[in-house]
């Protein structure tokens, strides 16, 4: 303890870095404070039927995303997911489209530029996003009377204006968070926003052991335990690489003399889950198809089989299918992601080589193929960790809020964000001279 106590003084004394800090704890305060805030019109008293059927599902994976905004029709109910969605638009069409691939070569011009493509389309997924949202409102349990100026256009527009300008403010908190915090801000937002509806999910999951006579203290900590051996295989599955030993050529330099300047060994680490939690994204945004088509099909067997099977995210018939969906989404995720032919291409102009393979397309074969080999484990981990709430609920009988934290977007994006995080606070406290934040937080002497 008095170790920790000595790196967060020497984390504090970096003027800099307590800067930063301090911004994003503000900042991150104030998209908080957003998430709180109802839409005007809107009756506060008469939205515990909306809070009731968004805290499982799918909506209440979309409810965790948003922090609770979405529950709470907030200002920032749409929250920061339009932009992710800009995002993984813009680059998906990266591959395809001539224009986003020359922006990719520009260096940091381009990346303004698809930045600000990326904005545009976000404010236009938006505008689609927030009426649909408001006209959903009835059928998630919001009473007509809790609309105080009715549904007419004098409440829609004005509400429409305030969403897409709420996601848009929370966009902007997200890249200042970047710019002049700590961390990736749009990653932070997100994480933050789950966070906040773990402690509520967690007392549900208590209350449930102590008062139903289901397992008591005792089987609490038994899922606190599993929960822990959980974050760290998250821990592992994030961290985990597979090193590519490189060789580079023995140089001659000449300056007034000749010196041989030795071949140095260095490594191209692959990581063993490239794609991160894109494939799970992916797979949940094709999820809501197979219910929305049993819905629309519901005169005929299948029809109804589809509507009821895939309408619960713990059953069987849907995590399969999240399964498979999660194992081919990660090889197109990698495939399109890494670029080995690139890597062998610039492997070979800086001099390097891979022990045992001839430079070029041998070498970005070799890359491929290892690539493939090592995102199959990776991929089935995946896909392991994305289905274990609905196992756990099964199993364990778990609270469906609760078990949401086992596994899954959620866990993965907390401990992603979370090593990232430490990782930029790391480099602060060594250029410093500080042990990093894991260490022993004691000054490093300097030679």
């Amino acid at each position: 303890m008095k170790k920790f106590i000595e790196t967060i003084s020497n984390i504090w004394k970096i003027d800099e870095l307590r800067q930063r800090i301090l911004v994003t704890l503000g900042l991150l305060l104030v998209y908080r404070f957003g998430a709180q805030v109802v839409l005007p019109g809107i009756d506060t008293s008469q939205l515990a039927e909306l809070t009731s059927n968004t805290e499982q599902g799918i909506l209440g994976i979309l409810n965790a995303f948003t922090g609770g905004a979405f529950a709470n029709a907030s200002v920032f109910a749409l929250g920061i997911m339009p932009y992710i969605s800009a995002s993984i638009v813009v680059q998906l069409m990266s591959i395809a489209i001539p224009y986003l691939q020359k922006l990719d070569k520009e260096g940091e011009s381009g990346r303004k530029t698809k930045n600000q493509i990326t904005r545009w389309l976000t404010i236009g997924i938006c505008i689609v996003q927030a009426p649909a949202y408001l006209y959903g409102l009835e059928a998630l349990g919001v009473p007509n009377s809790a609309f105080v100026l009715g549904k007419g256009l004098d409440f829609i527009i004005p509400a429409v204006i305030i969403l897409v300008t709420g996601c848009v403010f929370a966009m902007w908190l997200g890249e200042k968070i970047t710019d002049r915090g700590i961390g990736n801000g749009i990653s932070l937002l997100i994480m933050i926003g789950i966070i906040a509806t773990m402690p509520q999910s967690f007392v549900q999951e208590f209350i449930s052991r102590t008062t139903n006579n289901t397992g008591g203290l005792m089987f609490i900590l038994i899922e606190l335990i599993i929960w822990f051996l959980v974050i760290l295989a998250s821990v592992l599955l994030v961290m985990a690489v597979r090193r590519i030993p490189v060789q580079y050529a023995r140089r001659t330099a000449s300056g007034g003399y000749e010196k041989n300047i030795m071949g140095s060994r260095q490594y191209i680490p692959l990581k063993l889950n490239a794609s991160g939690v894109m494939p799970i994204i992916f797979a949940q945004a094709i999820m809501f198809a197979p219910s929305l088509l049993g819905k629309t099909f519901n005169n005929t067997a299948v029809g109804q089989w589809m509507e009821v099977q895939f309408a619960d995210i713990f059953g069987l018939a849907y995590n399969i299918l999240f399964a498979v969906l999660i194992i081919i989404f990660t090889y197109f995720y990698t495939a399109i992601t890494v670029p080995t032919n690139k890597m062998a291409d610039d492997l070979k102009r800086s001099g390097g080589f891979i022990p045992g393979i001839r430079p070029g397309k041998e070498t970005g074969d070799y890359l491929d193929k290892i690539m493939s080999l090592i995102t199959f484990p990776g991929s089935i981990f995946l896909a392991a960790l994305a289905v274990l709430p609905a196992v756990v609920v099964k199993l364990m009988d778990v609270q469906p809020g609760w078990a949401l934290f086992y596994g899954g977007t959620s866990l993965l994006i907390m401990v992603g964000v979370a090593i990232d995080t430490v990782q930029q606070v790391n480099s602060y406290l060594l250029n410093r001279h500080y042990d990093g934040l894991m260490k022993t937080g004691k000054n490093r002497k300097v030679a």
